[in-house]
């Protein structure tokens, strides 16, 4: 039983472990083969596997966008047109409904935050053991596949919208409207400490819960399907009824993942609206 729950234990390690490369201990640069040189990298290590995924992902959603404009038809729109003008529609009504100021970058922002996370997500819908057992044929020691499941790529994706809203804010605001607003409201000149404290916190609470509330839903998901997995080596039972659980949580997990791009999408154009007020 305890090589059991140990092969277990590795099991979700191996597949929670990403492709890592930094300086190993010897000096040298080169991928992490083990989960302790990893950690040894410290912060200037790169997880590659999330790297690759993301920016490939966000090539092949421009790509196909980009195909469909390009050959796009009033006479009889083919598949992909029909699904790029749903998309486009739906991304431009929610822009519509959160969005009272004017600004040309936030539609083409709110499309690409919302297709880049939501094919982000979907790849968490692949089968939990082969792209990782595919990439260990290729000499490959560890990836994960589902770039949302990394807190490196949900705190950058929050970061960068985070700096939309200092630009936009003081851009809008001035400097001083900005500062104002920090430290002048809701109490007032009197009430400048706490306004600081009180604003600042809600500041910077922004890209936290941005990221974390999408890292959070996408690494309990992935943790799902690895248990489930686990289950197939436990008897024909309990691996039958893993095969009933884990399309039971595919199913579901199709409205996680798109409800998941749509928060992040519909969030950032609601930050980027108070910011384009005078007061919020």
């Amino acid at each position: 039983m305890s090589g059991e729950v140990h092969t277990s234990a590795e099991y979700i390690r191996h597949h929670l472990q990403h492709l890592t490369w930094g300086q190993l201990p010897d000096g040298s640069w080169g991928i992490a083969h083990s989960p302790e040189q990893a950690s040894e990298m410290g912060f200037w290590a790169i997880h590659v596997d999330t790297m690759i995924f993301s920016i490939g992902l966000g090539v092949l959603f421009l790509y196909f966008f980009r195909k469909a404009a390009k050959h796009a038809t009033s006479g009889n729109p083919g598949g992909l047109q029909n699904f790029v003008e749903w998309v486009v529609e739906f991304v431009e009504d929610s822009v519509k409904g959160s969005f009272s100021g004017k600004n040309p970058l936030i539609a083409p922002l709110a499309l690409t935050i919302f297709m880049w996370v939501f094919l982000m997500n979907f790849m968490d819908l692949i089968a939990i053991d082969f792209l990782p057992h595919l990439a260990q044929l290729a000499g490959i020691p560890y990836m994960t596949v589902v770039p949302t499941t990394d807190p490196n790529a949900t705190f950058g994706m929050a970061f960068g919208v985070f700096f939309l809203i200092l630009y936009y804010s003081i851009k809008i605001k001035g400097v001083g409207g900005f500062v104002g607003e920090l430290a002048f409201q809701p109490f007032g000149k009197l009430g400048m400490p706490v306004n600081l404290l009180l604003e600042g916190v809600n500041l910077i609470s922004k890209p936290i819960s941005l990221s974390l509330r999408l890292f959070g839903n996408m690494y309990a998901g992935e943790m799902i399907f690895i248990l489930i997995a686990i289950m197939y080596s436990a008897g024909w039972a309990l691996g039958a009824f893993g095969g009933l659980l884990q399309i039971g949580w595919a199913i579901f997990h199709i409205l996680i993942i798109t409800l998941q791009a749509f928060i992040f999408m519909t969030l950032t154009i609601v930050y980027l609206d108070m910011a384009h007020q005078e007061h919020h």
